[in-house]
């Protein structure tokens, strides 16, 4: 667990300075884009947070309720985004402007595409290693994440190139159904243990979904 503590801590201190620095930014370039990418950040810091939390619990059964909470509390997170997302897009189309050309945030999407996605796939292992649900749903939201960083790289270099104010709301609403499945697996939690093992082979993407055959024994 030592290296999923160091990957967690990783993770909530990179989000705390992306969220702080996006933020920032976003009040520069006056950009809805920007900062619905900071307020998104907060939310994988309160999920790296939580399952911290559960792994600093050693007594076994305590941790068991204790995961069963933590899947639930980040199952929420996931709509909450969900909901955020679908909120920004909404008012970017309607707004007919997108993110607006900021350096900074260029800069910090493309070290989050760069970055996160490493140390998602390398949680997703060791969640399927120790059997850790928590942490698989965790490294999920930063998936999550790392997917709305390439978004809003893409929406910022489209716009300031060729101004395709669009582009960055239109992809980032393409994740908006996976994230609530997600989420409401996470909610019904303990409810939906059985319906599935956590893994890390090809054929389930890697961790990406629930393996429902025998083909994923590590």
């Amino acid at each position: 667990m030592r290296t999923a503590k160091v990957l967690l801590w990783f993770t909530l201190l990179y989000n705390v300075g992306e969220g702080t620095l996006a933020l920032w930014s976003a009040a520069m370039a006056r950009s809805v884009a920007l900062a619905g990418f900071g307020i998104d950040s907060y939310l994988e810091v309160g999920a790296a947070g939580l399952v911290l939390w559960r792994l600093s619990v050693e007594d076994e059964g305590r941790g068991a309720r204790i995961e069963g909470r933590v899947v639930r509390l980040i199952g929420w997170t996931f709509i909450i985004l969900s909901v955020g997302i679908v909120a920004q897009s909404g008012f970017t189309l309607s707004q007919r402007t997108g993110a607006d050309e900021s350096l900074l945030g260029i800069a910090l999407a493309a070290a989050s595409v760069a970055i996160m996605p490493v140390i998602s796939l390398w949680k997703l292992r060791i969640a399927a290693q120790e059997g850790f649900k928590s942490i698989a749903i965790e490294a999920k939201e930063s998936i999550a994440c790392a997917y709305l960083s390439l978004t809003l790289l893409v929406g910022l270099v489209a716009n300031a190139l060729l101004g395709w104010w669009w582009l960055d709301a239109a992809t980032a609403l393409l994740l908006a159904p996976w994230l609530v499945r997600e989420g409401l697996e996470g909610v019904r939690g303990e409810e939906h243990e059985e319906a599935g093992s956590l893994c890390w082979c090809r054929a389930c993407l890697f961790g990406l979904r629930e393996c429902r055959a025998a083909c994923c024994a590590v």
